[in-house]
């Protein structure tokens, strides 16, 4: 970080820009856009996004499915040097599957004012008492992260109040 601001680079821009990807297929299927990617040495090795509506699992978030994905590829449930890229500020649940994963950084988007926990509502990732801390940079991409939920959200309202 420079001047207390996070220092991003192409590769970090091109890894979120796979995550809104994934966030784009979420919406396309009615759940809330938000994708996930965990790298580990430069490659891909977990995608996921929000689907808790089609799965009937109130744990099918982005990040947890990238997770999922991740440790299934990785061959372990442990992470350390991988990086979290997720297009929107990680949610309490999430940060915990982050933090006994034990990923080493986290890219976010744009940030959640009424669910994230990396600086918005609460900050896990600064709490001493926790044993594992990520790196974590928000703010990559996040007016097209955010501007892509907020269409989404105008868009449900605009259904609910027509139909």
């Amino acid at each position: 970080m420079e001047d207390g601001q996070p220092c991003f680079n192409s590769e970090d821009e091109a890894f979120m820009r796979e995550a809104l990807a994934l966030a784009h297929e979420a919406g396309s299927l009615g759940e809330v856009p938000v994708g996930a990617l965990v790298v580990c040495a430069g490659k891909i090795v977990g995608r996921g996004f929000n689907q808790p509506i089609l799965r009937q699992d109130p744990t099918a978030h982005a990040e947890v499915m990238a997770l999922r994905d991740a440790g299934l590829a990785l061959a372990n449930y442990r992470m350390p040097g991988t990086t979290l890229y997720v297009t929107l500020e990680p949610c309490l649940m999430c940060s915990g599957a982050i933090f006994h994963a034990r990923v080493g950084r986290i890219v976010f988007g744009a940030r959640d004012p009424k669910t994230g926990v990396a600086g918005s509502v609460l900050d896990v990732y600064q709490n001493e008492r926790l044993n594992h801390h990520a790196m974590i940079s928000g703010g990559l991409l996040a007016d097209e992260c955010g501007g892509l939920l907020s269409s989404f959200f105008a868009a449900r309202r605009s259904r609910t109040l027509i139909g």
